[in-house]
């Protein structure tokens, strides 16, 4: 730890002035200061310019093409830190992430590295369906990296040559994090999931929002299905074994650290169990011919 580690922060921002007003808040104002912020707008209706100013240290720019991975790309390439760690405007960093990104990356084996995110909710003893579905099944991140060789861009950090040699982040016809970690992996890049590196993505306020979600993702694993050797089958099989699959998760409901109390877990089943059986739904209906492109959504297409 002879010399400073510089780190720059990348968030990617799209119409959400006030979660912007707190994300930087809390990144600005953890136990250790960033060295630079950078905010992509990415089509808002109003540039956030005052929010931004309320900084001192914060860059605004606007990158027109769709997406918070081209967002992240711009942000990428005019950071000069040692380290690129990237959040979500909509996120809000614990007081400690900025140090645990910086304390990880003394480290010189570690390229990549992918953080913790919990939930954050209103009322942590009586928690609304939503919150408790997605505080147990909502961001399992250890997960990801170990099973599917990605990490979520919200809670993301690397070193700039890693970026340089994966390529760009992709647009929103993809789901980009999981395309760009997997891309990572496959050159031989590991990527260390970091606890400490710890920040607090907001439940979805209701149910509609949630199924909005799942069909963004839906619809990209479809598309990317119908391009593999034997894709379509091993999407039937995962449709077929979806609505089965709940009963299967109440021993994970149980046991998890993420909700107290039997109301919570019973909120937490009950949401399982909802997204589950739309879930098998809405893939019975890509199966038979759906449209992809209907459900994947788009983060802007201005």
């Amino acid at each position: 730890m002879s010399e400073p580690m510089r780190i720059s922060v990348v968030i990617p921002h799209l119409n959400q002035p006030a979660a912007l007003e707190r994300c930087l808040r809390s990144v600005w104002e953890g136990t250790r200061r960033p060295d630079e912020v950078t905010v992509v707008d990415n089509g808002s209706g109003e540039m956030p310019e005052a929010v931004c100013a309320a900084f001192p240290g914060t860059k605004l720019l606007q990158e027109r093409t769709p997406g918070p991975g081209p967002a992240r790309n711009l942000g990428a390439a005019v950071s000069s830190g040692d380290v690129i760690a990237f959040i979500d405007a909509d996120c809000v960093a614990d007081r400690g992430w900025v140090a645990a990104v910086a304390e990880t990356f003394y480290d010189p084996t570690v390229q990549i590295a992918g953080g913790d995110v919990r939930v954050g909710v209103a009322d942590p003893a009586h928690m609304t369906e939503v919150e408790a579905y997605e505080s147990i099944f909502g961001y399992q991140i250890e997960r990801y990296i170990r099973d599917m060789g990605f990490t979520v861009t919200c809670n993301l950090a690397l070193r700039p040559p890693v970026l340089q040699a994966v390529g760009p982040f992709a647009g929103i016809k993809i789901a980009e994090d999981r395309d760009w970690g997997q891309r990572a992996t496959a050159l031989g890049y590991r990527i260390r999931y970091v606890p400490e590196m710890r920040i607090f993505h907001p439940a979805r306020s209701d149910f509609a929002q949630l199924t909005k979600k799942w069909d963004r993702h839906m619809g990209h694993d479809f598309a990317e299905a119908r391009e593999q050797p034997r894709g379509r089958l091993r999407f039937l099989i995962k449709t077929l074994a979806m609505a089965p699959s709940i009963l299967a998760e109440l021993p994970k409901v149980l046991a998890s650290d993420r909700v107290s109390g039997a109301g919570n877990r019973w909120r937490a089943f009950l949401g399982l169990a909802r997204i589950r059986l739309y879930r098998a739904g809405r893939m019975a209906w890509l199966v038979m011919g759906g449209d992809p492109a209907r459900l994947s959504g788009a983060w802007n297409r201005s």
